[in-house]
């Protein structure tokens, strides 16, 4: 139980740090976009957003030593490793592209904007998940299914996980109302909103894992 609540503080730290990147992602490009704001400039927001997660999280979770450990040190398998978590990475902005085009995002005159907003989902999920379980198919498939989970960490891949995607659904609700609001343009209030969700998840898991740490039975890593 001990070491339970000491990993849970470890994961609150690193929670903290991942979150306060995205607020200094979000000043970021003030230094080097001409009239940036995250409506007006809504792209250079959003990929500053997602390349600061996606480093923190690796930088993260590298020093927590969180990441399955390799069977095989040799400088091809190491580089197999990194090319396959590209590969997965890619793919998973690929899908998520055919996921938000199928649910009725823009096909063609904002092809640039969705797939934007898939790249930012991937490196909100996908980059942790790489991080946390690596390029491995089957290690994402038990920790999203039922009782999956061993880890506090796994826990936490569900929950921001879930958080993201509700979100995202969240935001995409006022886009055709005729509020005539800036933050309606798509993708804009869906990138808003998985960006709150995904904070949302960083706070709600570490909190969840300790309110039901009496009933957590897994092994921490």
């Amino acid at each position: 139980m001990r070491d339970l609540e000491i990993n849970i503080k470890g994961m609150v730290s690193a929670h903290a740090i991942i979150a306060s990147s995205i607020f200094i992602a979000t000043l970021m490009p003030h230094f080097f976009v001409e009239k940036y704001s995250v409506y007006g400039t809504h792209l250079a927001w959003l990929y500053s957003v997602s390349g600061s997660v996606a480093v923190v999280n690796f930088i993260i979770f590298w020093l927590l030593g969180i990441s399955p450990p390799t069977k095989k040190h040799t400088l091809g398998y190491k580089v197999s490793r990194t090319v396959r978590s590209c590969l997965h990475f890619v793919v998973s902005c690929l899908f998520l592209h055919l996921v938000l085009v199928l649910y009725g995002a823009p096909l063609l005159e904002s092809a640039l904007e969705t797939f934007s907003l898939a790249v930012l989902l991937s490196s909100l999920t996908t980059v942790r998940c790489l991080c946390v379980l690596g390029p491995n198919v089957q290690a994402w498939i038990r920790v999203f299914s039922r009782d999956g989970a061993m880890s506090i960490w796994d826990t936490s891949l569900q929950i921001t996980t879930a958080c993201t995607a509700i979100g995202t659904l969240m935001g995409a609700f006022p886009i055709p109302l005729d509020w005539e609001r800036p933050w309606q343009v798509w993708p804009i209030s869906c990138s808003l909103g998985g960006t709150f969700g995904f904070l949302t998840g960083l706070i709600v898991a570490p909190g969840w894992i300790y309110w039901h740490r009496k009933q957590l039975t897994y092994k921490c890593k």
